[in-house]
């Protein structure tokens, strides 16, 4: 099992879902990092479930930074944060131990580890173990932010319903503040009515996210195999509930033309940008200087309330599922600010690339 992603700044996740804990490592950050603990409270506050359109498992994710930071700084030293579960309700998971959950991992894990997996809550492979990139997002970001890079996102997209596209810099700084990230206060009520509409049926929704990026230098990235598009799009399926990653227009570009797809560059004074932004801020697999625009798809939560068809893995039959326990009719909202902590990844990483380890530290 591989668990750790990045190149110059690496970052490993552990724990179980009704484990002790969970928790991430942090390694090759510069020494010098403000560590603002406040901000990681609210990033994680962020994640968490809430009101009746989230799961009624409430943990309160007090984390403890174990190594790596002396006196509010990273100390170059690799970074450990922890957090230990104290909500589980892990008999929920006993009674359906050898039925498969459809669109979970259950029978895949059985069949990679020979059932020795954690199965409880889905172990392993649960949406809790986004807790730890969370945290490791609020070091990032702040040092980013440092830098002058921004990440932000909305909801683009949740059942069915449609926000309107980020505008400009304004609208990303109205994202920071809330747990349900939408640009239109009005459609915010229409999705999160459509979350309760399906929550009352027994039944989940999905959605799309609109990530934007913005303050990157031109330069970064590699033009095969560690491009832009490719890591983020790495890190970004790692997120249990992501089926589909697009950068720019995505998936429109299909039904353009050449003379619509192109951005055309011109001069703002001394710096090359692009009259429009259809390729996301990427050409060849490196950032062009303008921002940066990725949509993730985040499929409806697997785990609803309806009885469904399945298999008994361990005793070889077809039966019947019905769930018990506590689910997320959606969990689009509360993926807004994991996505921000992965692409802060990624970018860290990138940077440290290009420009060395120290690129975010106290000193240059």
């Amino acid at each position: 099992m591989k668990n750790t992603f990045g190149n110059q700044i690496t970052v490993t996740v552990f724990g179980e879902s009704h484990g002790n804990g969970i928790g991430v490592v942090i390694d090759g950050l510069a020494p010098g990092i403000a560590v603002d603990e406040t901000f990681i409270n609210a990033q994680l506050a962020k994640r968490r479930p809430a009101g009746r359109i989230s799961t009624s498992r409430r943990e309160a994710d007090e984390y403890t930074l174990q190594s790596g930071v002396f006196e509010g700084h990273t100390t170059g030293t690799p970074v450990c944060i922890t957090i230990p579960n104290t909500a589980q309700h892990s008999k929920d998971y006993s009674a359906t131990r050898s039925k498969a959950r459809p669109g979970h991992a259950d029978y895949t894990a059985y069949c990679k580890y020979h059932g020795f997996e954690d199965y409880r809550g889905g172990g392993h492979f649960s949406g809790r173990i986004t807790a730890g990139l969370v945290a490791a997002g609020g070091l990032l970001l702040p040092a980013l932010e440092a830098k002058g890079i921004r990440v932000a996102t909305h909801i683009a997209r949740c059942a069915g319903i449609e926000d309107r596209s980020v505008m400009d810099i304004a609208d990303l700084g109205s994202l920071q503040n809330t747990a349900f990230p939408v640009l239109s206060e009005e459609v915010a009520e229409k999705m999160k009515a459509a979350i309760e509409k399906a929550a009352a049926e027994g039944d989940s929704v999905g959605g799309i996210l609109e990530t934007v990026i913005t303050g990157l230098p031109a330069g970064l990235g590699e033009p095969w195999f560690d491009t832009v598009e490719g890591l983020l799009s790495h890190a970004l399926f790692s997120v249990p509930a992501v089926k589909g990653v697009s950068f720019g227009d995505g998936f429109d570009f299909a039904d353009q033309r050449g003379s619509e797809a192109n951005d055309p560059f011109r001069y703002e004074g001394n710096t090359v940008i692009t009259s429009k932004n259809s390729n996301g801020g990427i050409n060849g697999g490196i950032t062009n200087g303008m921002p940066v625009v990725i949509r993730t798809v985040i499929k409806p939560t697997p785990s609803i309330f309806k009885e469904q068809e399945t298999v008994d893995f361990i005793n070889g039959e077809n039966t019947t599922l019905q769930l018990q326990g506590r689910h997320d009719p959606c969990i689009v909202h509360r993926a807004c600010v994991v996505v921000d902590s992965i692409c802060a990844m990624v970018v860290a990483d990138l940077l440290a690339g290009r420009y060395g380890t120290d690129y975010l530290g106290g000193k240059q």
